[in-house]
């Protein structure tokens, strides 16, 4: 798993960040379905060479905004998304930056129909979240 993980040491964001927004990605593209296991802190904290608290910190985030859960002496696993919290608060944030981004891409000079085209070409790298779990759920049977 922490191949595809890519820690840029001279970027502003922390690496507790880079891990957290990583992880987050391939569970919003199905790369990493409900129930898949992450690598236990010590062992990716080793590949990515970096202090396990780090990684700790990275899945403690991971952790708070429900995108997985820590078992005691089991290890910590993506979640369900069926019983992820939907939180007011996250919905008003993404709502904000949508509206940023809407008037960005006005100000750029884009009509509507560029920016809806710009959203659905990005969203389609999403897209094939349920293909790639209905493949992974036919290669485990």
């Amino acid at each position: 798993m922490a191949l595809w993980i890519q820690i840029l040491p001279g970027s502003s964001e922390p690496i507790y960040v880079q891990v957290a927004e990583q992880i987050s990605k391939a569970i919003a593209r199905g790369e990493l379905a409900s129930g898949d296991k992450l690598p236990a802190v010590r062992k990716l904290a080793a590949e990515l060479v970096i202090n396990p608290n780090t990684v700790a910190r990275a899945y403690s985030r991971l952790e708070q905004a429900g995108l997985v859960t820590t078992k005691t002496g089991s290890g910590t696993f993506v979640a369900d998304p069926k019983l992820r919290r939907t939180d007011a608060a996250d919905i008003n944030m993404l709502t904000e930056r949508m509206d940023t981004l809407i008037t960005r891409g006005l100000n750029l000079g884009l009509e509507a129909q560029d920016l809806i085209s710009l959203f659905e070409k990005r969203l389609a790298k999403f897209g094939n979240k349920s293909k790639k779990q209905e493949d992974r759920k036919k290669r485990n049977e």
